[in-house]
């Protein structure tokens, strides 16, 4: 690959919210009342809001921003109840019955996607692919020879499958899962919304909630100061805005992952693939609307806004690696996006916290949300309705059994903002607002003190506090997305100071020199 081609910086955003068919909604400027507020227009929310306006219910659906503009549409959008190598510790940690449950709830949203999409006529892609987990070292083989196990075990469709792998590198063992399922989210979810309004549900975008009053008739204030009065409360924005209720800033970690698509001179893998070992790598592939296939090229984790140097680089990786294998022609997209794991890796979906009932939430997918977000709108649906549903207790907020190693990973957690909280406050800028180059960012030197600076490409300087608005850590510029970011908790803002991801919902404070 020429240099030509690893100009990443040229590239599209996500490939997905190239699909523009999705209208653009007012913003909630006034009081009103609903039976069911949904507050997150991302796969969770979204299906949460279409089933309960489906089941008769008045249902409003509030975003931030755009509709899918979220984590939904910033995914590799593997539809798959195979998350990497999660059956043989799922096992040992809750027991068979329970895997069990979680690997049928998986096929279930998944089934939920397929279904819904034929019912209703949405071409989004929809097509079933096997899904390998492959290791490239002798550790990772033998983690994978403990999943077969638990595949079988478990009655799970698949098994070892080394000698089916069609990647162009050798791998030491790899496992598939049988029928699982890749499409296009923004597609799907543009038709699901059109239904949502069909069916009497109501829309409203750039209405940020900031605060629910009262626990027991809950009322979703908005940035704005608007009200929306409701019988029950749906939090589905990916980090709940209301983490205080329930603890969730202690009880999730967040991740930073990276995407490239890319036109590729060699074969395209014909199924879905994940690497076990470090650095992670995932691969599928999507087919334009021009009937050309791209390679999605995923990986580079690293905790959310805990990068060090250029985040840019973190693209050029990917490229690179494509490259290697694949031989790389050009890059029209690229993306990152941020995933929220829980302390036992199993999602949170149900009542927020002991004693709010009427208020629910869907968060913690761990890098998986397309499966369990369908899962969520069917679990939300149910509890909303007061009907039964058999994965009510495995997905619990409110569950209040921690094991040794989720109380180990709370305490690192915690430890961990902690540090973040001191150490961000004594870190000394180096450079000053006027040392900074079109399109460059850093922490500055102001006359105010310490501060964010960014010059734009017109030469104009924007200038922050870069203390995030949620508990106080210093945020770190990310040059490859032009924000600031939280290392504590995950919340993103522009380099203007906008709220671009939760959980806070207040602006960063500008500076003006």
């Amino acid at each position: 690959m020429n240099n030509e081609n690893l100009n990443i910086s040229e590239s599209k955003e996500s490939y997905w919210r190239d699909f523009k068919d999705i209208p653009d909604y007012p913003q909630l400027q006034k009081n009103e009342s609903t039976e069911v507020g949904v507050v997150g227009g991302g796969i969770a929310g979204i299906i949460s809001a279409y089933l309960l306006a489906k089941a008769g219910k008045k249902v409003t659906l509030i975003d931030a921003g755009k509709l899918v503009d979220g984590v939904t549409g910033y995914t590799t959008a593997k539809i798959s109840a195979q998350h990497d190598l999660f059956y043989a510790p799922l096992i040992k940690m809750s027991g068979e019955v329970e895997a069990k449950k979680y690997y049928d709830a998986n096929l279930e949203g998944l089934e939920f996607i397929k279904n819904t999409a034929e019912e209703l006529g949405i071409d989004c892609d929809f097509e079933h692919q096997d899904a390998f987990v492959y290791a490239n070292t002798e550790a990772g083989a033998k983690k994978i020879e403990e999943e077969a196990e638990a595949y079988e075990q478990l009655g799970i469709p698949g098994g070892l499958a080394k000698q089916e792998v069609e990647l162009p590198f050798a791998v030491k063992e790899a496992i598939v899962m049988r029928n699982q399922a890749q499409f296009h989210p923004v597609k799907f979810l543009a038709g699901l919304v059109k239904e949502f309004e069909r069916l009497g549900g109501t829309v409203y975008e750039k209405t940020r909630a900031i605060k629910i009053l009262s626990k027991k008739n809950p009322v979703i204030q908005t940035e704005n100061m608007s009200h929306l009065s409701c019988d029950k409360v749906i939090v589905a924005t990916h980090y709940p805005f209301n983490d205080a209720d329930g603890m969730y800033f202690a009880r999730l970690s967040v991740e930073r992952s990276y995407v490239l698509a890319a036109k590729v001179k060699g074969d395209m893998p014909k199924h879905m693939y994940i690497s076990t070992d470090m650095p992670s790598r995932s691969l599928r592939y999507t087919t334009d609307d021009n009937g050309e296939r791209l390679l999605l090229i995923g990986g580079e984790d690293h905790g959310s806004g805990k990068h060090t140097g250029d985040t840019m680089e973190n693209y050029k990786k990917l490229a690179e690696w494509g490259d290697e294998y694949f031989g790389v022609e050009s890059i029209p997209y690229r993306w990152s996006a941020q995933d929220m794991t829980t302390l036992d890796k199993l999602p949170y979906i149900g009542t927020s916290t002991v004693g709010y009932e009427n208020i629910l939430v869907a968060t913690g997918f761990h890098k998986w949300g397309m499966a369990h977000g369908a899962l969520a709108g069917m679990l939300l649906r149910d509890q909303v309705l007061g009907n039964e549903n058999r994965y009510a207790s495995l997905y619990d907020p409110t569950r209040t059994k921690m094991k040794a190693v989720d109380m180990a990973s709370f305490v690192k957690d915690n430890a961990s903002v902690a540090k973040e909280l001191v150490t961000g406050k004594l870190k000394k800028p180096m450079k000053t607002p006027d040392s900074l180059g079109k399109g460059e960012g850093a922490s500055v030197k102001t006359s105010k003190g310490a501060g964010g600076g960014y010059r734009d490409q017109y030469g104009q300087l924007h200038l922050v506090d870069t203390t995030c608005t949620h508990m106080g850590c210093e945020t770190k510029w990310n040059d490859a997305e032009r924000s600031w970011d939280c290392p504590c908790h995950g919340s993103r803002f522009s380099y203007k100071g906008e709220v671009l991801e939760g959980p806070a919902v207040k602006p960063l404070k500008r500076i003006e020199e």
